[in-house]
């Protein structure tokens, strides 16, 4: 029987398969993610027409239809014209139908048109990449089989099947539904675990929808995103030139009063500044709900697990039934009614578009003065802080 040109331990096909498919996502982070869709960093042609060519050979995805794909999932988030949330459309959907999805939006003209450009439209991308995508992973089943044999036809399943299970299912649906937050974004996006090593550093989903247009996915001390060290690696060989980092805040305890630069970082950092409200908050609205739930008489019908997640969310996103539930708890409690409402401004302050920057800096002046005289001592130390 023939065993194909390179005859490996059982344990070497694993390492092979593994390696191979993390070329494929390294493709799909660097080339599909930052640089097409969102334009983070600049690729040299060799690079960019590499990871090209190895989507072809190992996924068959065009890179106009992905990039439109995902950039109408940020500009519809969690609505019901978003390709793929599970959210709106449940997370057993997405998990397990997520490249049915994907398949089914690729197919919208509209969609295409409105987000796919800046994508390749060269000879290559015409004749070959789009034309013939199949004709990509035909080669690259060949490849597997006269390199390793039969074993070569289960590589090439696992690479078929890599993307449609890690990023059409894994991201898509568990990044917007299991997980830690770091920004408390509009969307439901959760980073899934602080090492992003396995799927390029798309695990940080989080961080990268409260800063799509980052190069850099990780944001703590404790988060590794593998794709950043690829990218480094790039930029070190002159292959590729970084545009957009996340901004990084900066703290002046001298200062006392709101000014220009306050209200800029605070737009700027708007998720970072809504998530640390809520840390902030925490430990009163921990206490505040304990003694509701031991004053509470039977009839008062409200899951207060779920309730405090409300709390830390823009009243946007909720459902008329959410809003409800939390109104009823929030009168139950005059300190939460505050808190909360204070939330519901501050984010106002960065979404009034019309007002011009000396009345949005005059609203977050005044912001601040009617939170440190809330009597809500985290609130007000909140306050303190955000001026700085």
């Amino acid at each position: 029987m023939y065993t194909g040109l390179i005859d490996l331990p059982w344990w070497g096909y694993v390492v092979v398969t593994l390696g191979l498919t993390q070329i494929t996502i390294a493709c799909v982070t660097i080339f599909l993610h930052r640089h097409q869709a969102h334009r983070a960093l600049d690729l040299h042609p060799m690079p960019s027409h590499f990871f090209r060519f190895w989507l072809w050979l190992a996924t068959g995805v065009v890179t106009k239809e992905w990039a439109s794909i995902h950039r109408k999932h940020h500009a519809k988030c969690e609505t019901s014209e978003d390709p793929h949330s599970p959210i709106v459309l449940g997370i057993k959907k997405v998990l397990l139908q997520g490249y049915e999805l994907y398949r089914k939006e690729a197919a919208n003209k509209e969609t295409l048109e409105r987000y796919g450009h800046g994508t390749p439209d060269d000879w290559l991308e015409r004749n070959l990449y789009t034309k013939h995508r199949g004709l990509g992973i035909a080669l690259m089943l060949a490849i597997d089989l006269v390199l390793f044999g039969p074993i070569g036809l289960t590589i090439w399943a696992v690479q078929m099947a890599w993307i449609p299970l890690n990023a059409a299912g894994i991201i898509n649906g568990a990044g917007h539904y299991w997980g830690y937050r770091n920004f408390q974004c509009a969307d439901a996006s959760t980073n899934i675990i602080p090492l992003g090593w396995f799927i390029g550093g798309e695990e940080l989903h989080n961080n990268h929808h409260a800063y799509a247009s980052s190069a850099k996915l990780s944001s703590k001390w404790y988060e590794f995103d593998i794709g950043w060290g690829y990218i480094r690696i790039l930029q070190a060989l002159g292959l590729a030139q970084v545009k957009k980092l996340a901004p990084q805040l900066r703290i002046n305890l001298a200062k006392t009063v709101c000014d220009m630069e306050t209200l800029h970082a605070v737009i700027a950092n708007r998720y970072e500044v809504t998530a640390k409200y809520a840390k902030s908050l925490k430990q009163t609205y921990a206490e505040e709900i304990a003694r509701i739930k031991l004053q509470a008489s039977d009839k008062f019908d409200v899951d207060v697990a779920r309730a405090r997640h409300w709390l830390h969310l823009d009243e946007t996103i909720l459902t008329p039934q959410q809003k409800a539930k939390l109104a009823e708890l929030t009168a139950a409690s005059p300190t939460l009614k505050k808190a909360y409402t204070l939330r519901q401004e501050l984010a106002a302050i960065w979404q009034r578009s019309s007002a011009s920057k000396e009345q949005l800096l005059a609203q977050l002046e005044d912001w601040c003065r009617r939170a440190e005289s809330s009597g809500i001592a985290s609130l007000q130390e909140f306050s303190r802080r955000l001026r700085c």
